[in-house]
């Protein structure tokens, strides 16, 4: 796909308040998602609502990825589509300290472009995690504290920031999102906002991974931004909904054209095998972990589409979807 459907691609996602986003890393992350009916200021490759924003940048390196995950709930997948950079085009700044970046001239509201801009200082390769304020308070103490890292033990700097709900940029080569809510914690009842809203888990950033393991994304390539395209069982927010067949073959859509050849043609052969009425001991189970996950999500999507004989799916799934995959480490909730 060229850069000019991409772009129309990027567009027609943008324009789907059933799809959610995302910029940041593993264990560090900003997501952005706008009701049905909620007012949005509209640009090319920018949304922006009164809880948050996103802006893209879309450069030839430009890689999408389809990816899917087993979920720990039966007959349910996870899906996204990753938009990757190479490794070299995909490196930020990689601060470990907490350093003031001055006023944010790029913030895609005119009346936050004098407010001040830091990097939390995470060290992650392909974001700059930033808070961005103009609190008198707050700047004072980020001020006395820049040069140190915001995670370290007594740190006065990170209870503050929690304390006063700054506003959260992150960037990356592919542009920003931008989280204007609270932050989840004690002052939201101990849960995330609904819409926009960021993630900063110190246990997963620990690992220093890029993505998660459970995300199979070609090497030398780095995920910059995520697309999550309406789920077919579950809304914005992850509650229940009746099977939405179109949105299942949005998605298989998406599959075809952007995830691993490998793995397509693992699934084509699936499926083919299904309509023969061929039984599961015709199958060496796949010795990778992308080609078992692959054959597993394409039984679950096998049993939600009715047109196969629902007996040999069963037997095919007795066979070839048993136990979990680990959740550890898959803190995107693709598909959610």
């Amino acid at each position: 796909m060229n850069l000019t459907a991409t772009v129309s691609l990027i567009e027609r996602h943008l324009a789907d308040p059933g799809t959610g986003w995302s910029m940041g890393s593993f264990g560090a992350i900003a997501e952005f998602r706008h009701e049905p009916e909620e007012p949005a200021a509209t640009k090319l490759l920018e949304r922006t609502t009164a809880r948050g924003g996103i802006c893209l940048s879309l450069p030839s390196e430009l890689q999408p990825v389809a990816c899917e995950t087993v979920s720990p709930r039966a007959g349910r997948w996870g899906q996204a589509l990753m938009l990757c950079l190479p490794t070299g085009a995909a490196t930020m700044s990689q601060r470990t300290v907490l350093t003031e970046l001055g006023p944010d001239r790029d913030a895609l509201r005119a009346e936050d472009r004098d407010a001040v801009l830091f990097d939390m200082g995470l060290g992650q390769t392909q974001v700059d995690f930033c808070i961005r304020t103009c609190d008198r308070n707050l700047l004072r103490v980020l001020r006395a504290k820049t040069g140190r890292s915001l995670m370290e033990q007594g740190n006065p700097a990170l209870p503050a920031v929690l304390a006063a709900h700054p506003h959260r940029v992150a960037l990356t080569r592919l542009g920003r999102v931008e989280v204007f809510q609270k932050i989840g914690g004690p002052d939201t009842g101990g849960v995330s906002p609904s819409g926009p809203h960021t993630h900063v888990l110190p246990q997963l950033l620990r690992a220093g991974r890029t993505h998660s393991a459970n995300q199979t994304i070609p090497p030398g390539l780095v995920p910059c931004a995520g697309l999550y395209p309406a789920s077919p069982f579950t809304d914005g927010e992850g509650h229940e909904k009746p099977f939405d067949p179109a949105a299942a073959r949005a998605w298989a859509w998406l599959y075809d054209r952007f995830a691993p050849a490998d793995l397509v043609l693992l699934k084509a052969e699936l499926a083919q095998h299904l309509r023969a009425g061929v039984t599961p001991d015709v199958l060496i189970m796949p010795e990778g972990r992308d080609q078992r996950r692959a054959l597993r999500v394409g039984l679950r999507q096998a049993s939600r589409e009715g047109a196969y004989d629902e007996a040999l799916v069963r037997l095919w799934s007795l066979m070839h979807d048993g136990g979990a995959e680990a959740i550890d480490d898959t803190p995107e909730r693709l598909g959610h």
